[in-house]
């Protein structure tokens, strides 16, 4: 008989997202379907927690989805960022009409993003991606008369859709290729076909990481991001960068690292590359910003950027070292899902209460609204990388990586990785910094500002995860080990 217990997650939070319109029709409150998403969320998450607790080695669906640490550990990510949305926006979509939608939306683009977790197969990876991607389109796009958010929901989904075909377009020339969709058989078989079908694989290979990176935001694939960051409703903006995007790396890292590594040698240099050019072109755009929202959208690029030293690190051939770097990886990815989220869901706290979106804005905030100020200065050092943040813990054990990797395999090039990872984290301090000089030392405004207790509670679940995992990291940088483990096994 057929074990359906690791489908739980899914089922769970599927059910619940087509069940929210019809809470919010018979109930008729915002309230009552934000609980009842919360409540959905809630429960999906015993069931990913309950795989660590009950100490199971991993669960398998068909041969298409499978429950093991690494799938687990980003459900629960996915679910995290799902949860604090949700919070924030009891009073961010206050009176709004079809709340019920809303939040039906953000529960499927969570459940796309757990498929794509748990996927070991190239199609339920894709079915998840779209999920996911045509729920973000509609979420853009919530505030109908929004003339920015109609514009940003028209671009991301031409785009969107864009990298949806390139990416499949890449992916059906690997099953011409091999005749397998499984991750583990598509390696197993590039082995054998690599020298023969040089040509269609290399273009699958470049269409592949055009169609992810537009997923993800990196050079030259990032165009999109800042507008639609700056359009999206702010609850959403977080959504996509705590969520979506970690999507796509785990997409990128299933695709790259389990199905192209037997022919690494042709993209493993060209990940470096746009790894560096990335975190670089982000960060000097950044400093160049004025509006909150765009400035964090270009920190998000750079941070892609950092991510993707994962990529050339951990198809090297000792299997120790690709697990630390995809450890490394991994633990970004957690600490920046309650960073850049966390930031996010301040700048939509403080435009309930009709602060502006510019970054002069924040003159004098310390004195208007000190505990979100002190928030919003934690949030940006930590993703500056400043101890004892949790920013600094996982940049340290993810640039450590490419370290260990030019030491271990002989490819020098790789300590520019890190390199350049230091240096750009030095160049992101400038514009963080600049922020926290306009809310502490700058002169502005010094009415109160009274900040909604729900989105209050969202930002707080942000900065305590901050906080204790920069003081405590061990049990964090321990699952995303087991993580990375379990991810590499057959």
């Amino acid at each position: 008989m057929t074990d359906y217990s690791m489908l739980y997650p899914l089922i769970v939070m599927a059910v619940f997202a087509v069940a929210a319109p019809a809470v919010r029709a018979i109930g008729k409150s915002d309230r009552a379907t934000a609980g009842w998403a919360i409540i959905g969320i809630a429960v999906s998450m015993y069931f990913a927690l309950n795989f660590f607790i009950s100490g199971s080695s991993r669960g398998e669906f068909a041969g298409l989805l499978r429950l093991d640490a690494f799938s687990a550990l980003f459900m629960l990510v996915f679910q995290s960022v799902a949860l604090y949305v949700v919070i924030a926006s009891i009073k961010y979509v206050d009176k709004e009409k079809n709340t019920g939608e809303y939040y039906a939306l953000i529960l499927l683009a969570t459940t796309g993003m757990m498929v794509v977790a748990s996927s070991v197969d190239l199609i339920t990876l894709f079915v998840g991606i779209e999920l996911t991607s045509l729920s973000s389109y509609a979420l853009v796009a919530f505030r109908k008369k929004d003339k920015r958010g109609a514009e940003a929901a028209v671009k991301y989904f031409i785009i969107g859709g864009l990298s949806s075909a390139l990416a499949l377009f890449g992916i059906s020339l690997l099953y011409g290729a091999v005749g397998v969709t499984n991750f583990y058989e598509i390696g197993a078989k590039l082995a054998l076909v690599s020298g023969t079908m040089q040509p269609v694989l290399l273009l699958s290979v470049v269409l592949i990481i055009a169609g992810f990176g537009f997923k993800v935001a990196f050079v030259p694939f990032h165009m999109w991001a800042p507008d639609v960051y700056e359009g999206a409703p702010t609850t959403i903006t977080a959504m996509l960068a705590a969520g979506s995007k970690k999507m796509g790396f785990v997409a990128l890292f299933k695709v790259f690292l389990l199905s192209m590594v037997a022919i690494r040698a042709d993209w493993q240099l060209m990940a470096g590359i746009l790894a560096i050019a990335t975190m670089t072109l982000g960060n000097l755009i950044a400093v160049q910003q004025t509006s909150i929202k765009r400035m964090l959208a270009y920190s998000s690029i750079a941070q892609a950027g950092y991510i993707m030293i994962v990529l050339p690190i951990a198809v090297v051939s000792d299997p120790s070292l690709a697990n630390y770097g995809l450890q490394g990886g991994i633990f970004h990815i957690i600490t920046h899902a309650f960073m850049k989220g966390g930031a996010f869901i301040i700048v939509a706290t403080l435009s309930v209460v009709a602060l502006g979106e510019q970054i002069s804005d924040y003159k004098g905030l310390s004195k208007r609204a000190p505990l979100m100020a002190l928030a919003m200065a934690v949030m940006l050092f930590s993703l500056a990388g400043i101890p004892p943040l949790a920013g600094f813990d996982s940049k340290f054990v993810l640039f450590s990586g490419p370290v260990y990797a030019s030491q271990i395999s002989g490819n020098e090039w790789m300590l520019w990785l890190a390199i350049a990872g230091i240096l750009n984290s030095a160049l992101s301090l400038y514009y963080y910094a600049r922020i926290v000089k306009y809310m502490y030392v700058d002169k502005g405004p010094e009415d109160k500002l009274k900040m909604p207790m729900s989105m209050s509670v969202a930002v707080a679940i942000c900065f305590l995860a901050v906080v204790l995992i920069g003081l405590y990291p061990e049990p964090v940088l321990k699952v995303a080990g087991e993580a990375a483990k379990a991810f590499f096994l057959p």
